[in-house]
């Protein structure tokens, strides 16, 4: 079984009116697949982006898109107070950011679906005790 992410019910229209899916019809409200995920990204690119940036500068897109999301949790969670018109989205930001490695990955050759699953397993083997274990998690209030 694959991993599965929560999919919104709206997009903004390429010409900026009214709400639906920027998808085919056959995409509803719902759930999708990682897999899926990565065939709707493809699809996309090969549509609307008419090729995937080098691997060298979605990998700079990657960080300026993580550094989004530090943005938005400094602002929200931290210290750091927000400025007049900020948009702190983090659940777009966290998009963008599985937006592009869903790229690297598609230009990569790789399936984020079976690569999940054996990280699931490594960290199963790996941690099954280290965290259960440690005394620093156990005794927080």
């Amino acid at each position: 079984m694959g991993a599965v992410m929560e999919r919104r019910c709206f997009f903004r229209n390429l010409n900026g009116m009214g709400k639906g899916f920027l998808a085919e019809k056959h995409y509803l409200c719902g759930t999708m697949t990682i897999q899926e995920a990565q065939e709707r990204v493809d699809a996309w690119i090969k549509q609307y982006g008419v090729r995937y940036f080098s691997e060298l500068t979605n990998m700079a897109v990657l960080t300026e898109e993580v550094g989004e999301v530090a943005r938005v949790i400094a602002r929200r969670y931290g210290d750091q107070s927000s400025k007049p018109g900020d948009d702190l989205d983090l659940a777009d930001e966290l998009a963008d950011v599985m937006w592009v490695v869903m790229c690297l990955a598609n230009q990569t050759g790789i399936d984020l679906d079976a690569a999940l699953e054996r990280n699931f397993a490594k960290k199963t083997s790996r941690d099954s005790h280290r965290h259960l274990d440690n005394k620093k998690l156990i005794n927080q209030s």
